[in-house]
């Protein structure tokens, strides 16, 4: 007797800088790091409805040589304990190392990165939520099946005004997007 596949879980799939952290010209130390206003505020949201929680990033400051693995681990490392100290943790977080003109298939707006999380954490991407400042970021949760959502932190307010893939939503910041991700969530319980 064939099993059928447990159906996966709902996430959401975060940008990090202008998104999660403030906007930083090629982040490359710890200290630099700072969490956005109100972000804590989003992901107790988004634990609370018992979503998860993965960080996808372009980093092409490592092809570059602005910094190596081991200050983008640094600085990811400092992350995850700035939110363990609030309660909070990450399932994942996915990287791509690439130049924009590389012919990768994980740097944003190609699928790699989605895919590759849905396959390790069991992500129903067709459920799940992507969130980002740039228009590479509406345009990989748009190639990935998931809701967009685009901030207008960072980059996003004038990604906003500038041609290209829209958003399904466009809100001030994180923790406005998981308002509005509760509210989905709650009419969609509600059908």
């Amino acid at each position: 007797m064939a099993l059928t596949p447990a159906p996966g879980r709902a996430f959401v799939l975060l940008d990090r800088d202008g998104t999660l952290i403030e906007e930083k010209h090629y982040l490359r130390t710890p200290e630099e790091l700072r969490l956005l206003p109100r972000a804590r505020a989003a992901l107790h949201r988004f634990r609370a409805l018992e979503l998860g929680v993965v960080l996808a990033t372009n980093q092409s400051g490592l092809a570059r040589g602005y910094f190596d693995q081991r200050a983008l681990d640094a600085i990811h490392e400092r992350l995850l304990r700035e939110l363990a100290d609030d309660g909070l943790h990450l399932d994942g977080i996915y990287v791509c190392p690439h130049l924009p003109d590389a012919a990768c298939a994980c740097r944003k707006p190609r699928p790699g990165m989605g895919l590759q999380a849905a396959a390790e954490l069991g992500i129903d991407l067709s459920r799940s939520f992507v969130i980002g400042d740039k228009r590479s970021d509406v345009a990989w949760g748009l190639n990935l099946g998931a809701m967009t959502f685009l901030v207008r932190t960072g980059h996003g307010a004038v990604a906003e005004r500038t041609p290209g893939e829209r958003a399904h939503h466009v809100v001030d910041d994180l923790l406005h997007a998981s308002e509005r991700i509760q509210r989905h969530i709650q009419q969609r319980g509600r059908t």
